[in-house]
């Protein structure tokens, strides 16, 4: 990947992670003043410098990756804060098989046993001809011979308790990530960078 495709953190106004975006792109919004960098200083303070101060901050530097032009020199921007925007993207996750799979963690609702993901059903907790709608809280993750146990009645009818509480999973406000990609030092002071190394929706026991 080339230095001016690599990724950026974006700020919103009161200092939330809210995107990331290219080297390409943190550059031009700061030139267009819709932006400023944020960098730690030697004393590990974060400051902030619009498009002359950044210039000015990367041309003597040496030890960092570095956009270079005809006649302009520039340290790589790691984190940028957006001078005028202070939402959080909303976010919604899809009512999928693979979203359901992914917020009960490929384990069975009743036995609480992990499977691959081709041992496993989804189990309407209360069936379907019994009233039973297909929704976040109403769908589970069902191993094989507990879906056959628990047939076409309800856990309780079938001595069967829930590990969990079937929920809607909740996006917490933060980029999303693609798991697997890097981090870079400079993220995680405005990540929980442990959130990324959770299961989508991974909540407690009800």
């Amino acid at each position: 990947m080339s230095v001016l495709g690599q990724q950026v953190l974006v700020l919103n106004r009161l200092w939330q992670a809210v995107n990331l975006c290219s080297v390409r792109r943190a550059l031009s919004l700061v030139f267009e003043g819709h932006a400023q960098v944020v960098s730690a200083d030697g004393a590990g303070e974060f400051r902030t410098y619009d498009f002359q101060q950044w210039r000015d901050f990367g041309a003597a530097d040496d030890d960092h990756d570095v956009v270079r032009s005809v006649s302009l020199r520039f340290r790589v921007p790691r984190v940028i804060l957006l001078l005028f925007f202070d939402r959080l993207p909303r976010k919604e996750v899809k009512f999928t098989r693979h979203n359901i799979f992914e917020r009960d963690q490929n384990t069975c609702q009743y036995c609480g046993k992990v499977f691959d993901r081709r041992e496993l059903n989804l189990d309407h907790v209360v069936p379907r001809d019994r009233g039973g709608p297909t929704t976040w809280e109403n769908i589970v993750c069902s191993c094989i011979p507990c879906n056959t146990r628990k047939s076409n009645r309800t856990p309780s009818e079938a001595s069967m308790r829930l590990v969990r509480k079937p929920k809607r999973p909740k996006w917490r406000p933060f980029v999303q990530v693609t798991f697997g990609s890097p981090i870079h030092d400079s993220w995680k002071h405005f990540l929980d960078v442990a959130y990324w190394n959770v299961e989508l929706g991974e909540e407690g026991p009800a």
